[in-house]
């Protein structure tokens, strides 16, 4: 990181201090805590930015053709998902609740990913490569899994973090602080992110919690919590790295979790279920846009002579030739409706057991056609 700055001093200041690198035209605001990364990881972080928000367009595309399960979209949360994984070590674990895509690109996004929207349970186990826990749809559900994780890690010694994402409205669930409270008694490896959105489906922020900030839930628990900026990905760069950093270097013979709140801004629906025009206005939407992460990213490798035209169009080509890829063979797979069973009990009890039979029965009689008569 350049300048006199310790990256630890980041987790020191005040939860209401929100930290920002970049300002919304892309101009450096806080040289010092610029951090010091090579062009081609600069252009990778670009890359995967663009990509994750290209990707969201598609699925939503292919979700409105019938060809996608519903679908979570993460456009505008591209900074603190892209800008935090980068600065993790690629063995540390990694748990999601339903909208990072993008963390899952700059982890190099398996191609059996889609699957999991288009209803396979295949495309959550391929994430296990890497290191990443299950897609997870129950709200802060995974969050006490993770601490756990991390503190099996500690006990083992092994020099690992956990790195869970959550929305806000996460920070309304008993798990969000039973979790907390277990990472702070523990002094588990544990960094906790906050994807702050402003609205937790149809509930806005202000309805959420009546603390100032979600940040200074922390103090409660224990240990440091922080505000950035999560349209800058600089910001979320340099503070979970410096987060990572503190949860494996003891501090008085402790390891030391942090909370990272970082706020921006969901520019679409909850999931492609949702209306969101019956809770919010465009002007709001539009007010937010005007501080794109893409865009400030963009303005700032401009600046350092990092991209230019040329290189943003071979990235705009590799990226729809990605996307092309991916799709063409998660929608080459057939599902089996047999599948229904696999995952419901590690032993099937009589009752799923003759829940298979009649199943092939009736595949074994009418042939599978016969289960989309009702359709």
């Amino acid at each position: 990181m350049a300048g006199d700055v310790r990256e630890r001093d980041l987790l020191e200041r005040a939860p209401n201090d929100r930290i920002q690198v970049l300002d919304a035209d892309g101009t450096v605001v806080a040289p010092e805590l610029e951090p010091e990364l090579e062009p081609e990881t600069l252009r990778s972080m670009y890359r995967d930015m663009r990509f994750s928000r290209r990707f969201d367009e598609r699925m939503i595309s292919l979700q409105r053709q019938g060809r996608l399960g519903t679908y979570s979209s993460l456009a505008g949360q591209e900074g603190s998902q892209i800008g935090s994984t980068y600065a993790l070590a690629d063995e540390d674990t990694l748990s999601f609740q339903y909208r990072e895509h993008g963390a899952l690109a700059a982890r190099g996004m398996p191609w059996e990913y889609l699957l999991y929207w288009m209803g396979h349970e295949d495309g959550n186990a391929a994430l296990a490569e890497i290191d990443v826990f299950p897609l997870n749809i129950s709200i802060a559900g995974h969050l006490p899994h993770i601490v756990g994780w991390s503190w099996a890690a500690k006990l083992d010694g092994d020099e690992r973090i956990g790195i869970a994402h959550f929305g806000d409205g996460s920070t309304s669930e008993g798990d969000f602080h039973e979790a907390m409270n277990f990472a702070g008694v523990f002094d588990t490896p544990t960094v906790f992110i906050c994807n702050n959105n402003q609205w937790a489906i149809s509930i806005p922020r202000e309805a959420q919690t009546a603390s100032a900030t979600i940040a200074q839930k922390a103090h409660a628990y224990g240990f440091a919590g922080v505000q950035v900026d999560g349209m800058d990905p600089l910001a979320t760069y340099a503070v979970t790295k410096a987060a990572r950093e503190k949860a494996l270097e003891p501090d008085g013979g402790r390891l030391r979790p942090t909370l990272i709140e970082a706020v921006q801004y969901r520019y679409g629906a909850h999931t492609t279920a949702d209306d969101p025009s019956v809770y919010r206005d465009d002007e709001e939407v539009q007010r937010w846009r005007e501080r794109d992460p893409i865009d400030r990213f963009e303005a700032y490798l401009r600046n350092e002579g990092v991209i230019d035209d040329d290189r943003i169009d071979t990235i705009e080509s590799e990226i729809e030739e990605t996307l092309a890829t991916l799709v063409d063979r998660a929608e080459g797979v057939d599902g089996d409706p047999s599948e229904l069973f696999e995952y419901t009990y590690a032993e099937p009890t009589p009752r799923l057991e003759a829940q298979r039979e009649s199943l092939e029965t009736l595949r074994e009689t009418h042939g599978d056609d016969a289960l989309l008569e009702d359709e």
